[in-house]
């Protein structure tokens, strides 16, 4: 088992040294995730259930909620 994940990184970690735009294009992901979960987070997904909750702790907002709006007769 040790042999194959050895062997499993070495063909990944040569693959990577041999690619000519690996490092470029390492950089153009990691940039992208960064924007996608950091800076789109901050601007277009606020914190709805800290911000409904009213002074309620968040896991008794959404414990209320869920049972509140639960579909009549289950």
């Amino acid at each position: 088992m040790i042999q194959t994940v050895t062997n499993i990184w070495r063909f990944y970690r040569d693959g990577f040294r041999a690619m000519t735009w690996g490092r470029v294009l390492w950089a153009i992901i990691l940039l992208k995730l960064f924007i996608m979960f950091v800076i789109l987070k901050l601007f277009f997904f606020p914190d709805f259930i800290r911000e409904s909750s009213g002074g309620l702790d968040e896991d008794d907002f959404v414990s209320r909620e869920l049972i509140e709006r639960r579909v009549p007769g289950n």
